[in-house]
């Protein structure tokens, strides 16, 4: 299996939708190795992004969307969920690519809670605990449509086509 790294130079709506099929793979400290394929991504784009973590600014929770690509941003939603991000683009351009779903675990806590991440793989690189590998697979249709959970966004946020989800 490659590992696409290369995905993650891309825009993050961009990388959204090419993630889509990829595989996350979780290294897990006793040594089992967890696999699941991505089904449902959201892309978050900059500081212009009303629905992007950044759209306040640099602050010491968003310091990781400002890394390089291939930084992992781990946060937690509503007190309860881990929710993981993949940073994407050059450093100092936040943006990240937020896992929805894999096989096996659809919404962003569940899959946080199969693979088993939590706060400790917030900002480190992919490759070690966490990587991204491809096998080849190419879902058949990848559908767009609008985020979810973002009532807080411009409404032109809120519209924008960024969620992907491989279409059965």
């Amino acid at each position: 299996m490659d590992t696409p790294m290369n995905i993650l130079d891309l825009p993050a709506p961009e990388a959204a939708r090419v993630l889509i099929g990829k595989i996350l793979v979780r290294r897990l400290p006793d040594g089992t190795v967890l696999r699941a394929r991505i089904t449902e991504t959201e892309a978050y784009f900059g500081e212009a992004d009303t629905a992007c973590h950044a759209c306040h600014g640099r602050t010491k929770r968003t310091e990781t969307l400002y890394h390089p690509a291939g930084t992992i941003y781990v946060y937690l939603c509503y007190g309860i969920h881990w929710m993981l991000n993949l940073v994407t683009g050059p450093a100092e351009d936040p943006q990240a690519v937020l896992i929805r779903g894999v096989e096996g675990a659809s919404g962003p806590g569940r899959v946080t809670k199969l693979l088993q991440i939590d706060k400790s793989l917030n900002d480190t690189p992919l490759g070690g605990a966490l990587a991204l590998a491809d096998d080849g697979f190419v879902p058949e249709r990848v559908e767009a449509s609008p985020r979810v959970g973002i009532g807080y966004a411009a409404r032109s946020d809120q519209a924008r086509l960024w969620r992907f989800t491989a279409a059965e």
